[in-house]
């Protein structure tokens, strides 16, 4: 299953009210503890799916390409670290760990470019989509939310 539109509709409406949203990122050890919520339902909602989705497409093999620059990289090694998501009152928290020092990495770099959707909204995605290994800048992902084999 690769993201569709509900998972394209789900995303705009996350960045178009990014400023509802709130995140804290907690380095632990192996990886991160991410908590992020609204106190809108509606937003708390949509936190809800996306992050399940998100796993559920990691658990399947279906990549979804290219707003991130570090989603790629847990794609590829997505049997290689551990997630664990709860969900609150008003959002999830995620836990992401790996023993690979390199995937630690990658899962902490991932937290802070989801940071920067939260903190910026739509512009912090056009950076990462024109960035290198955006799928404006070179690497030719195969479409923006489109689905990609490992």
């Amino acid at each position: 299953m690769g993201a569709g539109h509900m998972d394209m509709s789900r995303y705009m409406e996350m960045f178009m009210w990014h400023s509802e949203i709130s995140r804290v990122v907690e380095d632990i050890p192996g990886g991160v503890r991410t908590t992020t919520e609204s106190t809108s339902p509606d937003l708390t909602a949509q936190l809800q799916a996306h992050v399940s989705s998100m796993y559920a497409h990691l658990d399947q093999g279906t990549e979804v390409a290219c707003m991130s620059q570090s989603l790629p990289t847990l794609f590829r090694h997505a049997s290689g670290y551990r997630r664990q998501l709860t969900f609150t009152p008003t959002g999830v928290i995620a836990e992401e760990t790996a023993n690979d020092p390199a995937l630690t990495d990658a899962i902490r770099a991932h937290a802070r470019e989801v940071t920067g959707f939260v903190q910026e909204g739509m512009p912090a995605m056009m950076q990462q989509m024109m960035g290198p290994g955006g799928m404006m800048g070179g690497m030719g992902c195969g479409g923006m939310m489109g689905p990609r084999s490992p």
